[in-house]
């Protein structure tokens, strides 16, 4: 089993609540985020399109953070997702840097990283993550990815799922838990990020 998130593309408004719920839950300061919401535009007048792409750790099978980090702070939990022990990092950035989605935030005055970890105090009582119940258009839905895969393949408003997007590193070497249901839009190569 290997648990993820489904992101419904087509349902996003950019509300940013799945943000800020998540910058709430986890304490952080201005500039740091775990969870971000970026908005980009593809096409040209009169043809231009919006859409937006809320990300956050992608609980990779095979995690280059998992991988680099030198003391094991960053590992793969006992449910599969990844973690960080604070106790364990000494902040040398090699998570932060090894990530090709640019994940781990390094808080520079604790000198140690930090990510999300999917909410999993919350899991652990059988709630959902924060991010998954603050989204008013219901885009967001953690679980296993097969099940979520299985659940979404047959709604009239998926045309594919993806892992991938022109806007994100390629998953072929960490294998992201992360399920898209990408706008049409999204699957464009011409892309420019827009600053809301």
């Amino acid at each position: 089993m290997s648990l993820g998130f489904y992101f419904n593309e087509r349902a996003c408004s950019g509300c940013r609540a799945c943000q800020t719920a998540c910058k709430d839950r986890n304490n952080l300061e201005v500039g740091e985020l775990f969870r971000h919401v970026r908005t980009f535009q593809t096409g040209t007048f009169p043809a231009a399109t919006m859409y937006h792409y809320s990300a956050t750790c992608n609980h990779c099978e095979s995690p280059a953070c998992v991988d680099m980090c030198p003391t094991g702070a960053m590992q793969k939990g006992d449910d599969g997702t990844v973690q960080h022990d604070d106790e364990l990092c000494i902040g040398c950035g090699s998570c932060a840097n090894s990530c090709p989605y640019e994940v781990p935030v390094m808080f520079e005055e604790e000198k140690i990283a930090g990510k999300c970890d999917a909410c999993k105090p919350f899991r652990d009582r059988g709630l959902n993550p924060v991010c998954v119940d603050a989204c008013n258009m219901r885009a967001l839905e953690f679980g296993d990815v097969d099940e979520l895969r299985a659940k979404h393949e047959g709604d009239a408003m998926v045309t594919e799922l993806v892992r991938d997007l022109p806007i994100l590193a390629s998953s072929a070497e960490t294998g992201p838990n992360t399920i898209i249901n990408p706008k049409e839009a999204a699957l464009a190569e011409d892309f420019a990020e827009v600053l809301l």
